[in-house]
């Protein structure tokens, strides 16, 4: 994994050593401190030219996704009228490719490295973590173009772990508030604000290349601005899970990427 991650920076094939726990610290008092944690450069530049010269050519059999949808990804909301402003549409676009489509690949092979689970394990204090069974959404590289955009919405799991691949001309740019809701509290009108444009403590994050991304998704609203320029945005997505034997539904992969299986 040397000529794929930099372990000298980021020693996850150290676990254990003292380096390795400073690196898990750190890792922790961000994810405290902002919901999130980020590792620049942890994929190699010559990594990052093999994984987009294998992505590339794949890219025509890649699914793309179209939709409008609330920042529920819900029909409804129990206690709220569908007029609500926390309910407005946002629209979302991008192109898929599955873990299916790419078995020989760079992100499915940091994926399956099992010290980068006990890491990520680790970094969230949780006791293990698995790869999913699902042969489709395990890993998905996402493409962004011209225009396109991942849309406001919070996300179903607890946490999601990316690695940008490739950074689009501009636009591109990771737009968030930390914990904006709570399970006690959903804070429909602070909703309302965000999607208003009228948040004060929305933060912006741009991500270069090789950046290594886990962030708290569950009760921070985020969304990603239009691509702009020619360039593509592409960002692989790992799904892990503190249990094992985790797949989609056939109704979810149809959903998501246009097939059963």
């Amino acid at each position: 994994m040397r000529d794929i991650l930099d372990l000298d920076r980021y020693p996850l094939d150290r676990p254990g050593s003292p380096e390795w726990h400073a690196l898990v610290d750190h890792c922790r008092a961000q994810l405290a401190a902002d919901g999130m944690f980020s590792l620049p450069g942890f994929v190699t530049q010559a990594a990052l030219t093999r994984a987009m010269a294998e992505i590339t050519p794949l890219m025509p059999q890649a699914f793309t996704h179209k939709r409008s949808h609330n920042i529920y990804f819900k029909p409804s909301v129990p206690g709220l009228p569908d007029d609500h402003p926390a309910l407005r549409k946002v629209e979302t676009a991008s192109h898929t490719l599955c873990a299916d489509q790419m078995p020989q690949s760079v992100p499915v092979w940091i994926y399956e490295w099992a010290p980068f689970q006990v890491f990520l394990a680790a970094a969230m204090e949780l006791p293990a973590l698995f790869p999913m069974l699902d042969p489709l959404a395990r890993v998905n590289v996402m493409t962004y173009r011209t225009g396109e955009r991942l849309n406001w919405h919070f996300d179903r799991s607890d946490f999601t772990t990316t690695i940008l691949l490739q950074a689009p001309e501009g636009g591109g740019e990771f737009l968030y508030h930390t914990d904006l809701r709570s399970d006690d509290n959903p804070n429909h009108d602070g909703v309302a604000r965000l999607l208003r444009g009228e948040d004060p403590l929305m933060q912006t994050l741009r991500l270069s290349p090789g950046t290594l991304n886990v962030f708290k998704g569950r009760n921070t609203p985020h969304c990603v601005t239009p691509v702009e320029g020619s360039t593509d945005r592409v960002i692989t997505v790992f799904s892990y899970y503190p249990r094992p034997g985790v797949v989609f539904s056939p109704e979810e992969r149809l959903g998501f990427y246009g097939r059963e299986g």
